[in-house]
């Protein structure tokens, strides 16, 4: 029997069983097979970022909760579990088998997709062989091996000559690594650096450029504003990466109707308002509040006084709002998106 190797160990089944949410559900919601998330949850089958940020939205999790911390109980039975199946298809075979078939097929010129049509097996049949996941059948070997010009005896002396001489010592070891247990990108626990190295690193690093905080939701009379990254959402293509960039949900009460009953404000911190731009006006100085520390804010339509003083005008009904200090408590609204 091949055991699949491990390759993103994750919370993800604790977190669905903290919401008390049945795996079928979270997998019909995320437009996935069953058996596809069952195996996300179990580590062995690949997340790519889509589907990352689709399982943080319906768990309403942040994206560093998907990945295993130092401090988790889980994270040394991931560790031994993967190191156990690793010596299991070592022991079998399986992964000086799969190094070699890839060396064969690089040497030939082929695509993975080539070799695999050549064999006559699907992709992703062949690419668990070549990743030592998968064990080969008897009717399978003589196909495989006539689409590298090979016999079946042919084939196996060439690999073990290959293996015997040391050229897939580096492939196997690179498998390994990338194998190893992916924790949140820094932890010291994975023994090497993550940063760019590892599947789980890039896939974090990659989702997390396309997220954004809510840091505001809907109160009675304004927005109950709070900085944490506890909710995120996926930002419009024109704001990803920028640092400055977060999200509100507006209080559609006080905008008149302008604005459906859901939609979401994109603020740049960094960018300055002026009159006729719309505006989030906090309550205090952005740079002085406290992470998860609750204060107050208001969407607002930013105007000048015959001073030129900046205030904010809201409505329904109308009201203006005091603007004390405009570096720090004035964001201009740089996207709104409507569900």
């Amino acid at each position: 029997m091949a055991w699949e190797l491990i390759i993103f160990p994750n919370n993800i089944r604790n977190i669905r069983l903290s919401r008390g949410m049945r795996m079928t559900r979270l997998a019909k919601e995320a437009g996935l097979s069953l058996s596809a998330m069952s195996k996300i949850e179990k580590g062995v089958r690949r997340l790519n970022q889509k589907q990352m940020l689709t399982l943080c939205n319906i768990l309403n999790c942040k994206l560093s909760d998907v990945f295993i911390k130092e401090s988790d109980d889980i994270a040394a039975k991931w560790q031994d579990e993967m190191k156990r199946r690793l010596k299991e298809n070592e022991t079998g075979g399986l992964e000086i088998f799969g190094s070699g078939l890839r060396y064969l097929r690089r040497e030939l010129g082929k695509t993975i997709a080539q070799a695999a049509k050549d064999a006559g097996m699907t992709l992703s049949v062949y690419h668990k062989i070549e990743v030592g996941q998968r064990e080969i059948y008897e009717d399978e070997i003589k196909p495989l091996a006539k689409s590298f010009g090979k016999t079946q005896e042919s084939l196996f002396k060439a690999i073990a000559d290959l293996y015997k001489s040391g050229k897939l010592t580096k492939q196997i070891d690179k498998v390994e690594e990338k194998v190893k247990s992916v924790l949140i990108p820094g932890s010291p626990m994975s023994g090497v650096n993550l940063a760019g190295s590892l599947y789980g690193a890039k896939l974090y690093d990659s989702a997390r450029k396309k997220l954004v905080p809510i840091f505001g939701q809907p109160g009675d009379k304004d927005i109950i504003f709070k900085k944490s990254d506890e909710k995120m959402i996926v930002a419009p293509i024109s704001l990803e990466g920028k640092s400055s960039i977060y999200a509100v949900i507006p209080n559609v009460k006080r905008l008149g109707g302008a604005f459906p009953a859901r939609a979401y404000v994109f603020v740049d911190a960094d960018a300055v308002a002026q009159p006729g731009d719309m505006a989030i006006a906090l309550e205090g100085d952005f740079e002085k509040i406290e992470p998860y520390a609750k204060t107050h804010a208001n969407l607002v339509l930013v105007k000048e006084d015959a001073k030129g003083k900046l205030y904010g005008q809201m409505f329904n009904p109308d009201e203006k709002i005091a603007i004390k200090n405009t570096d720090n408590s004035l964001h201009k609204v740089v996207q709104i998106v409507t569900e």
